[in-house]
């Protein structure tokens, strides 16, 4: 059994369709990518399997647990995190309340220091910055703290909504680094991205998404070198 199925998700904004029927698996331990233009429904994808948006019709099961009707706090609660396109931090707090709020479904306290440990292992910088207000961070230190603040949750999938947008070429070859460390930790990874070579790259298998409808589907390795990707996705 895969470790999330969706079958058939068909999403609305009022009148408009914006998922119409698409069907993916991610088994555990896999980096998947979605790739898309804007407005082909990868955001929407996330958010309604994240409880952010609601289903019309389809089914999002997580380890066998239908999704659809259990609200976005207990979802992340159950293993699943989300770093929001934009980076969505708490600009007025410090790096280390920001990470705290990322564990406030936890009751765990020794284990939320073992992942703050963690995090700072992974992201020396959120450590070296700790007591500076978020807001100031650049926008790559944000993109690191969007991050470490959905691995406080524990989570077993993080889902990831454009981790490198908007970032100098540096920033975006170590957010990637991070996505790969990650990955070797043994979490699943369920990533949108408009950079579709970076993403192809590291990713184990890919969807295409084309005005909400999945075109193409198989491993990342094959899609990075089918022509009609190339020629959409790839500027080649």
């Amino acid at each position: 059994m895969a470790m999330l199925e969706i079958k058939d998700l068909s999403v609305y904004y009022g009148v408009i369709q914006a998922l119409k029927g698409i069907s993916f698996e991610v088994n555990e331990g896999e980096v998947i990518a979605l790739i898309g233009a804007n407005g082909a429904g990868k955001t929407t994808t996330l958010h309604t399997l994240t409880g952010i948006l609601p289903a019309k019709s389809g089914s999002i099961k997580y380890n066998g647990v239908e999704l659809t009707k259990i609200p976005a706090h207990k979802i992340v609660k159950m293993g699943i995190a989300h770093v929001p396109e934009g980076r969505r931090i708490f600009q007025q707090l410090t790096v280390l309340d920001n990470l705290k709020l990322g564990a406030f479904t936890r009751k765990d306290k020794e284990g939320i220091a073992a992942d703050m440990a963690k995090v700072y292992e992974l992201f020396p910088r959120l450590e070296e910055r700790k007591s500076q207000i978020a807001g100031t961070l650049s926008g790559g230190e944000q993109q690191m703290l969007a991050m470490g603040r959905a691995l406080m949750s524990n989570p077993k999938i993080i889902v990831m909504d454009e981790p490198s947008m908007g970032l100098s070429p540096i920033f975006v070859s170590e957010i990637f680094d991070i996505i790969e460390s990650i990955r070797k930790d043994g979490l699943t990874v369920l990533l949108v991205e408009q950079n579709a070579k970076k993403a192809l790259a590291i990713a184990d298998r890919a969807y295409v998404l084309e005005t909400g409808r999945i075109t193409l589907s198989g491993k990342a390795s094959d899609l990075i070198n089918d022509e009609k990707v190339k020629k959409a996705y790839l500027g080649e």
